[in-house]
């Protein structure tokens, strides 16, 4: 279909809201409700056709919406995840609309104008998914082809669009935006109170893009532990490793030094050039999919000791398989430990970080006996 062809938008507000513990799409925000912000924002855009999916009291949120040019259509099925919502809405869009860009309920902070450079940039590109980034981490809404539909009307669970992007990879665009409401949704009580506290562009805008703590000098000669992603796993690991003397990086566009008050650093743009150097440098990637292949390539481009991504191996094998098309020589992807950690059984986030941790200096004390030994001009197999 003719890449000028109209775009429809379908806005998922299906589920229960069960994290919330509430209605989520009612919850009073800048006196509107949160899901009217939503439908405002989509409506302020260049899309032609909005289509609402409700599911779980679907009739009360109705009758607090101005649904004013827009369809709304019933998903029976919405205790079956977000990939029945998609279902339900991608077989609605009109038969001419040649894309879908698929928003969120709960991203009242997205500009129409991000919902605009999606659709301006399928309309210049040869691309099937167009996902935009904020400071190199991938967030929401997603635009996603009428040539992807069937596959995504498939999906099963909550995983939403991210469940066919392995089947696409050579065609996905993603698209920087100075945009950071693409990455705040709201799942949780937490999330609604701190989001409504604060002035949330200025806040984020004016962060710098790499942030220490204190005044004192770091020690170069220290290891480093770089941690990319803001998961209860990366807060358990960023623990173990200050213990062990470490100098902990995490990169992350909305951590604060006060919420992981283990780090030395924070660089909230995913740009390793911005660290200073560092030969004993580690980096474990724990995005969750908000950057995996693009973080894995900067470390591995800087020269990192040990790589590692937090991922089940199916999830792997898409990264480095991504990463083999952008042209990451296969002696470089084999580098990289996926999934990272040594193999105890763990299955809570400390566990998890143990594992790696462990990985980690079991792998680092090899290296500094070979360096060692070739320093001595022994071999390392001759003792």
């Amino acid at each position: 279909m003719r890449k000028d062809s109209p775009v429809s938008a379908l806005v998922l507000a299906a589920g229960a809201s069960t994290r919330m513990g509430t209605t989520k799409q009612l919850l009073p925000f800048g006196g509107r409700v949160l899901l009217q912000h939503v439908l405002d924002t989509v409506r302020g855009s260049e899309v032609r056709e909005v289509i609402l999916v409700l599911g779980y009291s679907a009739e009360k949120i109705k009758q607090q919406l101005d649904l004013n040019g827009i369809k709304v259509v019933i998903n029976e099925n919405y205790d079956e995840g977000m990939g029945s919502s998609l279902k339900v809405g991608l077989a609605t869009v009109e038969s001419h609309a040649g894309a879908a860009i698929v928003m969120l309920a709960d991203l009242p902070f997205v500009h129409s104008k991000t919902l605009d450079a999606l659709i301006a940039a399928r309309s210049r590109t040869d691309t099937q998914i167009v996902i935009p980034t904020y400071r190199g981490f991938r967030g929401n809404p997603v635009l996603l082809d009428r040539s992807v539909f069937a596959e995504a009307m498939a999906v099963r669970g909550d995983i939403g669009c991210r469940a066919i992007f392995g089947r696409h990879l050579s065609g996905i665009v993603t698209l920087p935006v100075e945009d950071v409401g693409i990455l705040l949704d709201i799942d949780q009580r937490s999330d609604y109170e701190q989001l409504q506290s604060v002035d949330r562009e200025k806040t984020f805008q004016q962060r710098p893009d790499l942030e220490g703590k204190g005044s004192g000098a770091i020690d170069p000669v220290r290891p480093e532990l770089v941690i990319v992603g803001r998961e209860s796993v990366v807060v358990a690991l960023a623990r173990l490793a200050h213990m062990l003397g470490f100098t902990v990086t995490i990169v992350d566009p909305l951590l604060t030094i006060a919420e992981v008050p283990d780090v030395d650093r924070l660089l909230h743009v995913l740009d390793f050039s911005l660290l200073p150097a560092n030969s004993d440098r580690q980096v474990v990637v724990a995005s969750r999919g908000a950057c995996d292949e693009e973080a894995i390539r900067q470390a591995l481009m800087f020269h990192s000791a040990f790589v590692g991504l937090v991922a089940n191996k199916k999830r792997g094998e898409e990264v480095l398989r991504a990463l083999g098309i952008k042209g990451v020589e296969r002696d470089e992807l084999a580098r990289v430990r996926v999934p990272a950690g040594l193999e105890i059984g763990a299955k809570t986030p400390e566990e998890i970080a143990l594992s790696i941790l462990a990985e980690i200096v079991t792998e680092r004390r090899k290296r500094l006996a070979a360096r060692d030994h070739a320093t001595a001009g022994i071999s390392p197999n001759r003792r």
